[in-house]
């Protein structure tokens, strides 16, 4: 009689929290069912993590301090040997630069801080000069003359060029942690050689060697020593990009432009004195790929 009891109250038992459960559609019942039959309870699934949203870009900002070297400064396109910063691509009032197509007072709301010459290490002591005009974009075209060198031993290590482009993204973010930044590609160096190498003047002004000779030195040859060279630079520059886009996805409010290094610069582009730098018009092209990508509603995927 006690074994029937135990048996009847056991089906009681279940039967009960069988109703509970129905009742209540709780999601840890039918553990406690099963522990009521000598099972355990199964733990919660652990809830997914959010993505991370990035912060939102603004397309149209009201301030810019550009950064770099030659280009920006917009040497040779206005005469020879001379730095024309009106003519700049960033900041320019001669041409239809990124400032007039975005700001509404370019004269007072755009800083040049480049400098001729310059290479990715002076970036960091550039970017403390824009941190001080506190602008909501900083555009940054600079790692030509790290590959430009007289020796292709001597172009700046690829170690070295991210170190001193991370500084250079801390001096911004310690001080103005919501400004933007824009990265535009190292143009390609060896697409520039091909192209000025079909004028006349250009390989004979580049045989003065003040002019990119890493690239450009024996510019009329194709002999096996001066491809490899040449080659050595190409891939030094594919690297010093690869740089300039990982670094700058990591950060929320910087974005890349590869298009700059995949431009077809022809020879109306390119400066009459070195056939080597942008002429006004290639200037032009580089503020319409920047102001492309400043102002597209997501980043580029290249």
């Amino acid at each position: 009689m006690n074994v029937a009891r135990g048996k009847r109250r056991g089906a009681v038992v279940k039967a009960a929290v069988a109703a509970v459960c129905a009742t209540l559609l709780a999601s840890g019942c039918e553990s406690g069912a099963a522990a009521g039959a000598g099972g355990g309870e199964q733990p919660a699934a652990a809830p997914a993590k959010p993505k991370p949203v990035r912060p939102a870009w603004n397309p149209r900002p009201a301030s810019i301090a550009s950064l770099g070297d030659s280009i920006t400064r917009g040497f040779d396109a206005c005469s020879m040997l001379k730095d024309c910063p009106e003519a700049s691509w960033a900041t320019g009032t001669s041409v239809d630069s990124l400032a007039r197509r975005l700001l509404a007072s370019p004269g007072t709301s755009s800083w040049n801080h480049a400098r001729t010459g310059a290479r990715m290490a002076d970036l960091p002591e550039q970017m403390r000069a824009a941190v001080a005009e506190k602008p909501q974009l900083v555009t940054v075209l600079v790692g030509a003359n790290d590959a430009c060198r007289k020796n292709v031993d001597d172009m700046t290590t690829v170690d070295d060029f991210r170190a001193d482009f991370e500084k250079s993204l801390r001096e911004l973010r310690t001080a103005l942690p919501k400004s933007q930044v824009y990265v535009a590609g190292v143009p390609d160096l060896r697409r520039l050689w091909a192209e000025g190498r079909k004028s006349l003047i250009g390989p004979e002004i580049w045989k003065l060697g003040s002019v990119c000779p890493s690239m450009l030195a024996d510019a009329g040859s194709d002999d096996a020593v001066a491809e490899a060279r040449r080659v050595r630079v190409e891939q030094r520059v594919l690297e010093y990009n690869t740089v300039l886009k990982s670094v700058c996805e990591r950060d929320g409010l910087c974005r890349f432009d590869g298009s700059v290094h995949g431009y077809g610069f022809t020879g109306q582009a390119l400066s009459k004195w070195d056939w080597f730098h942008p002429s006004k018009q290639g200037q032009g092209e580089l503020a319409a790929l920047a102001y492309r990508t400043i102002t597209a509603a997501e980043p580029p995927a290249v």
